[in-house]
């Protein structure tokens, strides 16, 4: 008797043993080793870990669009049984948009800055045939209202820059679901964007999926969004699989050393109460005092006059803690800390630093009172000079003051590198041979290097993955410990800010609607728009299951 024949459909699409290599000036370099996978019609699949790990060069390697120095080795890509991963471009070319589409990572860098958002929509159409241009306009602006944005005219009338971080991203998922494809790649959609907006972008995938029955690679290193959003988990290390399975499984039972880590590291995953208690501050004068800020721009173009970024906000931070200013894009937290560090005037209002107004301070004063505190930026490597070392960068501020000498400004500079975890060897390279992390530890140590009491960091960690981000928090504790530093620290990851910050202010349209300690407004939130924000946290199905 024959054996019976299996008649169930193939996977949308499957993965067998793919090899990639990148070439570099020491020969090529493998960084993804025979990874095998499959998705099926309607599934999500995340792909998850570190920078490096290979996730993005999959995803690239599904559709085409590999480097030019990047090349698939061996392995095959198969969509719905057909292998694709040999044919040539201009073949590609007719599946991406039609069957397979991309998400990219970066709104501001995918789309073009010269054209219109509706000249970018309507050319997936016109790509693939289509010829009448009132019906590629009527479906645009259907796209542009199926993903939220707008007034959909108007929107498809500007250009990328009139529009926010979010609303571009949203451009982007509707020419990636234009000819509703089979397959969308997302690729970190949503780590720039605020937890509000992150989880509008992810429900109108998961709406769009539903539809359409269009399966999903989720190329993400938040491990709180896998839990929330896949229904199978392929956790990658150097290019290999660690382990995979349903995410249910993989995430509150995982088997291998490496995705333990991963969760243990990951805040969104983290319980509240795992946070160390910090020891009480020394009662005295606080800080930083901010007392009825305001502050206004000019507005310039069609609507002449003046924004009001801040509204008489208020807070202050005791010495040796960490305070938090959470909220949506377009809040004003950066704002309320470039005020805070003197970069920007307040229109009304006072800010206390150490002890200085820092509104009255003029000339040498000032210059001596930005020892006193420091800013650290979400973006090293656009913060670090390109042309310099890693050792010069770190020893550059001590040249802007009281003249030290070139051995002890060395040796001040190579104590703080150390300090913060990176070796001997990386010193006299530039920012950009190093990691982001590795950078992000540099931007620290310039910090640092002039002894401040206070440093502002400005969406330091938000970039990086959840390794990196838990060694660079660790760092900021053990700093913080060690030399009694106070930090501002501006965040739109909850999951982080519920783990270093003592205090946290709530910011709206430019006003504090909530203040306090982190625990209670997190148990006990009394606004609305906090607990919204609070319950856009990803990883809370997970913590449900548990």
């Amino acid at each position: 008797m024959s054996a019976p024949v299996d008649v169930s459909p193939p996977p949308l699409l499957s993965i067998e043993d793919l090899v990639v290599s990148y070439a570099t000036a020491a020969g090529r370099t493998r960084v993804v080793h025979g990874v095998s996978l499959d998705i099926r019609a309607g599934e999500v699949v995340a792909l998850v870990g570190e920078s490096g790990s290979g996730k993005t060069t999959i995803g690239q390697s599904v559709i085409g669009l590999l480097p030019e120095n990047g090349r698939i080795d061996s392995g095959t890509v198969r969509l719905n049984g057909t292998p694709i991963s040999d044919w040539s471009q201009d073949r590609l070319d007719g599946l991406r948009g039609a069957r397979i589409s991309l998400v990219p990572q970066d709104p501001g860098n995918s789309l073009n800055p010269v054209r219109t958002i509706g000249a970018q929509v309507g050319e997936i159409f016109r790509i693939h045939g289509y010829r009448d241009r009132a019906e590629i306009d009527r479906r645009v602006l259907e796209l542009l209202t199926r993903v939220g944005l707008s007034d959909p005219e108007l929107r498809a009338r500007q250009y990328p820059h009139e529009l926010s971080g979010g609303m571009r991203q949203r451009v982007l998922i509707a020419i990636a679901v234009a000819l509703k494809p089979d397959l969308i790649i997302a690729d970190e959609p949503t780590s720039a964007l605020d937890v509000t907006v992150q989880r509008r972008i992810l429900d109108l995938i998961d709406d769009l999926r539903a539809e359409t029955g269009t399966a999903v690679l989720l190329v993400t290193h938040d491990l709180g969004i896998a839990a929330d959003r896949a229904d199978r988990v392929v956790v990658l290390q150097h290019g290999r699989i660690q382990e995979q399975g349903a995410a249910r499984d993989v995430l509150a039972r995982p088997t291998q050393p490496y995705t333990r880590q991963l969760l243990a590291d990951a805040p969104s995953l983290a319980r509240a109460a795992q946070r160390r208690p910090r020891p009480a501050s020394t009662p005295g004068e606080p800080a930083i005092v901010v007392e009825d800020l305001t502050v206004d721009f000019s507005v310039t173009g069609d609507r002449r006059g003046t924004f009001r970024a801040l509204d008489r906000i208020g807070f202050s931070v005791a010495a040796g803690t960490t305070h938090a200013l959470v909220g949506e894009s377009g809040s004003g937290k950066t704002t309320a800390s470039r005020t805070v560090v003197g970069f920007q005037s307040p229109t009304s209002g006072r800010v206390q630093v150490a002890g200085a107004d820092v509104a009255s301070l003029r000339g040498e004063a000032l210059r001596q009172w930005r020892r006193t505190i420091q800013l650290v930026y979400q973006n090293p490597f656009a913060s670090l000079d390109p042309r310099q070392s890693i050792r010069a960068i770190v020893e550059e501020p001590l040249l802007n003051f009281a003249p030290v000498p070139a051995a002890d400004r060395r040796r001040r500079a190579e104590t703080l590198l150390e300090r913060v975890g990176l070796p001997g060897a990386t010193f006299g390279r530039p920012p950009a041979a190093l990691s982001g992390g590795q950078r992000q530890r540099v931007a620290i140590a310039r910090a640092l290097v002039l002894d401040p009491a206070i440093l502002v960091l400005d969406e330091a960690v938000s970039a990086l993955d959840v390794t990196v981000q838990a060694q660079i928090l660790a760092l900021l504790d053990e700093l913080q410990r060690e030399r009694g530093l106070t930090y501002l620290f501006v965040s739109h990851d909850l999951a982080v800010v519920r783990q270093i910050a003592d205090t946290v202010s709530v910011l709206q349209q430019g006003r504090i609607v909530e203040s306090g300690p982190v625990q209670d407004v997190f148990l006990h939130p009394l606004t609305a728009y906090t607990r919204d924000l609070i319950d856009a946290v990803p990883g809370r199905r997970l913590q449900a299951a548990e």
